[in-house]
């Protein structure tokens, strides 16, 4: 596929590749228009016009869906090598102080995306105005390939050596319970006066298990829990502590207005659970564009001080 990056047009046939590139990854020529911004007869005939450039037919299409012909197959790889050479390229000419264009596709969990993230995210869109960014909320690590996606920002760990994982910071989490709980027994102040209360789970982090350890003396226990519910929602945990189903341990910053207010308490201040990892993932064989290098110096810049944890009381 070397011809088609020479001689008159070459931009244009650049565009042609990036279409059938994209295609194969998005699936379909539907999802594929939909991460361009273009319509999905456009994707079509730019398809068509690349297959009339080289002469050979490179998706088959049918009622039952498309798929890599032989020669579609062959073309593929090294069309994905001219796409990232030629990105590459054009940042080194381009310069570091030329600003970003285009858009960005991220994809952060649910609670931090609709609070935490969304004041570094305002930031990077003030500070380059010819971005736009898709925030797509979803708990799992996407497919980066399939769904377009430039990066995702994950909480706890990330084990799949696949991608490059950049860690952001640490979210601290606390054990928190409603008043109403502990009318008769006051503020517990030891995991072992915890274990009397009811419990609520978040299921992605713990369920019948939490591991905590003293601030000062670094002891450690683990405490066994049966769950009267468990979520994979952090907003849903946050309403079922307030309305007294049970205690739970989660990221400080979530209760921050709740614990000012009086509607939930600290319990065993002087113990936490593990601060969770905070990373920006992106797959480790893509070329870094400028959009998503500026929008990782922006979130390494602004986020660390919004990773909120009340202070423990004496």
């Amino acid at each position: 596929m070397n011809e088609l990056i020479s001689g008159q047009g070459s931009a244009d046939r650049l565009t042609l590749i990036d279409t059938f590139v994209r295609i194969v990854n998005a699936g379909s020529l539907s999802a594929a228009a939909e991460q361009l911004g273009a319509t999905q007869p456009t994707v079509s005939r730019r398809l068509q016009a690349l297959e009339r450039a080289v002469g050979v037919r490179l998706i088959q299409r049918s009622t039952h869906g498309m798929q890599l012909t032989e020669d579609g197959r062959r073309c593929y790889d090294r069309a994905e090598e001219l796409i990232a050479s030629w990105q590459a390229f054009d940042s080194e000419v381009r310069g570091a102080g030329q600003q970003p264009v285009g858009t960005l596709r991220v994809v952060v969990p649910h609670a931090f995306g609709q609070q935490q993230f969304v004041d570094p995210l305002a930031v990077y869109l003030e500070r380059y105005p010819g971005m736009r960014v898709e925030w797509l909320l979803n708990d799992r690590m996407p497919d980066f390939v399939a769904d377009g996606v430039d990066c995702a920002i994950r909480v706890g760990e990330v084990r799949d050596e696949s991608v490059v994982a950049l860690k952001l910071g640490d979210v601290p989490r606390i054990i928190v319970g409603a008043p109403a709980l502990l009318e008769r027994g006051g503020v517990p102040a030891h995991p072992a006066d915890l274990g009397r209360l009811p419990w609520l789970a978040l299921r992605t982090f713990y369920r019948d298990e939490i591991a905590l350890s003293h601030i000062g003396t670094g002891e450690s226990v683990r405490l066994s829990i049966q769950p009267r519910m468990s979520t994979d929602s952090l907003y849903a945990l946050r309403t079922a502590a307030m309305l007294g189903l049970g205690v739970c341990v989660a990221s400080g910053w979530v209760f921050e207005d709740d614990l000012r207010a009086g509607r939930l308490r600290q319990l065993a201040p002087q113990w936490q659970a593990p601060a969770l990892p905070l990373y920006l993932v992106y797959p480790a064989s893509r070329l870094q564009p400028r959009r998503l290098r500026c929008f990782i110096d922006t979130m390494r810049a602004e986020l660390a001080p919004g990773l909120y944890a009340p202070a423990a009381a004496g």
